[in-house]
């Protein structure tokens, strides 16, 4: 049987998990991604430093979505620990240690935004050596994000096997978690083996996937909660 417990943890990672996302997505769509240049990070550290504001509300965003990374383990961990005690603790493990890299690249894009904007940096660097320093930091931390990113597919991927093992949704939709979320380790794992990889895949498409899936879930649960697996065999 589920208990009350399990089915408010649920919902706190599937509320959590959406409200994380949202203001994520509109801190991209309006204050990062309109200044990013894809595979240049010079000049993408160029176009943050003339509007730093703007990336400093990313940041902000971005702190808010690093905060929910920390609740929605702990929350996945509640709810699937009655079905694996030891794989749920990896599970919300490798998702804790995303949440690390993810603050690891917030740093890296607030020191390469400083790098670029402190007058104390301007008076010693050119401005091409300056534009240069804080494109090799903001690409530093793509490559903390792409390690998270690997941690955070394995995660999903151990916690879509519980939510398989217990039925509590249904299992094509566990089976589709389990796929999606190995893709996404697969490619975050290539990718930093060879850059070469994203020739064959685009990174673009490396997440995509698997947030559909988390989607999908935590929709399921606000909508259809978790179902008994007594129920489900009736």
């Amino acid at each position: 049987m589920i208990d009350l417990s399990q089915r408010f943890a649920a919902r706190v990672f599937a509320i959590t998990y959406f409200l994380a996302l949202a203001i994520l997505l509109v801190g991209f769509s309006r204050f990062y991604g309109p200044y990013l240049v894809w595979d240049n990070d010079t000049q993408t550290a160029a176009n943050f430093a003339a509007h730093a504001p703007a990336i400093h509300r990313y940041i902000v965003c971005a702190l808010i979505y690093g905060m929910g990374l920390v609740v929605m383990p702990a929350a996945l961990y509640r709810t699937l620990k009655p079905v694996g005690h030891g794989m749920a603790f990896f599970a919300a493990l490798c998702w804790v240690l995303y949440a690390c890299m993810w603050f690891v690249f917030l740093l890296d894009l607030f020191g390469g935004l400083r790098i670029v904007s402190d007058a104390a940096y301007q008076s010693v660097f050119e401005p091409q050596r300056l534009q240069a320093l804080a494109g090799l930091q903001l690409a530093l931390g793509w490559d903390a994000y792409y390690i998270g990113l690997a941690f955070n597919g394995v995660g999903l991927a151990v916690f879509s096997l519980l939510f398989f093992k217990s039925r509590y949704i249904p299992r094509a939709l566990a089976a589709v978690g389990i796929a999606t979320s190995l893709f996404e380790s697969i490619c975050g794992l290539a990718y930093l083996m060879n850059r070469s990889f994203e020739t064959i895949v685009s990174p673009s498409w490396y997440e995509p996937p698997a947030m559909l899936f988390e989607v999908v879930l935590c929709g399921w649960i606000l909508v259809r909660g978790l179902r008994p697996l007594e129920k489900q065999r009736s």
